[in-house]
């Protein structure tokens, strides 16, 4: 069955198809094959924020990464265009044994990776196994999603990963796929649909040597396979990656499964600056932005724009790396939250309907705990606390990224300034430093641990709250220097692992209540609805609240 549990729970389908009207665009003479009937082709352009780390699916977290691979690959479970909810994929169906252990997949048959090789249940297997056991503690530290679902590998070699929830896959024929797990786990099914979780082509995996991952000081390399052929089932093939130029470009997969896509080439251009992202849509030049800034929204819908916008389903956070002593005083992180004017800060820099957070998830996602401690605007409370704790001449090194917009956070620089101010005003010293996004800020932030705080955040998966609290403090991270928290991280695996609707309910409000007044490892900052904008001449996009998107529904002109 498919878990009712994963419910929506919120306006999701506000953010259903948008589908928007036309003039012209060069088009060519094929039938569209996707069944509507209308004649497409020609090229969407569209402009991604930030450079790609890499196309392998499990060694990335980031959506800029995401972003041309949703196109590439598919996973077992997909959401719903529009929605958080669960549709099939790759499986047509699937169900689970009463303890939540087993998972059963009924697979898509006649479907057909990239390099012509069949995808079936061996398939499957060979990409649970794979990563499963993969080797070497460079390749496990990248795989961030795969450790926060799974947990632990064969055999743990990185830093903070935990005992492994994964414990074999079963081909019991080319249609029927069988993983099963050491414990029940409240992300799944949801976690199946994790675009981390694609599935690949076993044989271009092994031609391309896809596990070798390779540190360089604070750097990494990735395998052919990652860089120069990534091989999926989606309905758009890897054409090319001109690092030059900053632009990628995929091509119509005309043997697609589903619903094929209507133009024949899709360009990912990379325009890191905002302004640059503006101009060029403006120019004609691309076709579609991601994440406009809140004050060019209602310029741009006057100007004939389309401004879609989703609901927030997501968080931005301000992270505090307990590595630095003084920030290992719970008094020093509540005196830092205090000293935060996030309401300020939500009026002056946040989209339309932004809202200040409490928590680390959305309260539209089960265990949102109303009655958490909150931290309200207090520069005088904040002074105290760092005088009881002997932190008045604190000096903190404060990290933001460069070189991106992220849905939860527009514009990186304008937060940190904000935010700056607010603490040098209760007398902390703050060093700023500016790191490129995927050119070594998430490197120095999630592996590293030079920070003292940092601005991340996250965009939810899927719809419960281990894909958020879990996610962030469900085991030790370098990101918060918090390995010996273990009281939070056994709290967190146990309301994970509750099957029973209410207990699970329960458990997660504790968490929640807990996080905010016994550990606090990050200050929540906003919840905040991106945009993403297209031209009038673009048809069939849908607007996802999960920034799921997906471009085989596109048409131009």
């Amino acid at each position: 069955m498919q878990a009712s549990r994963l419910k929506t729970a919120m306006a999701l389908a506000a953010a259903a198809a948008l589908a928007v009207g036309a003039s012209g665009c060069a088009k060519s003479d094929r039938d569209d094959e996707g069944g509507s009937g209308a004649k497409s082709g020609g090229t969407f352009v569209f402009a991604g924020a930030g450079d790609p780390k890499n196309f392998d699916p499990i060694f990335n977290d980031d959506g800029e990464s995401f972003r041309p691979i949703r196109q590439m690959y598919d996973t077992l479970v997909q959401n719903k265009p529009g929605t958080a909810e669960l549709q099939g994929a790759l499986a047509e169906s699937w169900e689970h044994d009463p303890d939540g252990k087993v998972w059963t997949f009924k697979l898509r048959k006649g479907v057909k990776f990239h390099d012509g090789t069949d995808f079936n249940a061996a398939a499957v297997c060979f990409n649970f196994d794979r990563w499963f056991n993969m080797k070497g503690a460079a390749a496990q530290s990248q795989m961030i999603y795969y450790s926060d679902t799974f947990g632990g590998f064969a055999k743990n070699e990185a830093e903070g990963v935990g005992q492994p929830v994964y414990n074999k896959c079963e081909a019991k024929d080319d249609g029927t796929a069988v993983v099963t797990m050491n414990q029940y786990k409240g992300a799944f099914p949801g976690a199946f649909a994790l675009t981390a979780l694609s599935i690949a082509s076993p044989e271009a995996l092994k031609k391309y040597d896809a596990d070798t991952v390779k540190q360089n000081g604070d750097s990494f390399e990735y395998s052919a396979f990652a860089n120069e052929h990534p091989v999926g089932t989606g309905p758009f093939k890897f054409a090319g990656w001109d690092k030059t130029k900053g632009e990628i470009t995929l091509e119509r997969n005309a043997d697609y499964w589903g619903e094929k896509a209507k133009v024949d080439k899709l360009v990912i251009k990379i325009i890191k600056d905002e302004n640059t992202r503006k101009q060029e849509l403006r120019a004609g030049t691309v076709q579609g932005i991601d994440f406009p800034a809140p004050a060019d929204r209602k310029a741009l819908s006057g100007e004939g724009y389309q401004v879609l916008d989703r609901p927030a389903f997501n968080i931005l956070y301000l992270g505090i790396n307990q590595k630095n002593p003084k920030l290992k005083d719970l008094r020093v992180r509540q005196a830092i939250a205090y000293a935060l004017n996030r309401q300020q800060l939500v009026q002056t820099k946040g989209p339309g309907g932004t809202k200040v957070a409490d928590e680390f998830m959305p309260d539209t996602v089960l265990g949102y705990a109303p009655d958490v401690q909150k931290y309200d605007y207090n520069p005088e409370k904040a002074k105290q606390l760092l005088k009881e704790a002997g932190a008045e001449k604190l000096t903190l090194n404060f990290y933001y990224p460069t070189d991106v917009s992220r849905p939860y956070m527009p514009n990186p620089q304008e937060i940190f300034t904000v935010l700056a101010n607010d603490l040098k005003a209760v007398g902390i010293t703050v060093n700023g430093v500016a790191r490129p996004w995927n050119g070594g800020y998430k490197d120095d932030v999630q592996q590293f641990g030079k920070h003292d705080l940092h601005l991340l955040g996250w965009t939810g998966d899927y719809n419960d709250p281990g894909n958020f609290v879990g996610t962030f403090f469900g085991r030790g991270k370098v990101e918060f220097g918090d390995q010996s928290m273990t009281e939070m991280f056994e709290a967190i695996t146990k309301a994970d692992a509750t099957v029973d609707e209410a207990g699970k309910k329960a458990a997660w409000e504790q968490v929640n209540r807990d996080i905010a007044t016994k550990w606090l490892p990050a200050v929540p900052v906003w919840h905040a609805p991106p945009a993403i904008v297209v031209t009038k001449d673009v048809k069939g996009l849908v607007a996802s609240p999960l920034t799921d998107e997906r471009f085989n529904t596109v048409s131009v002109g």
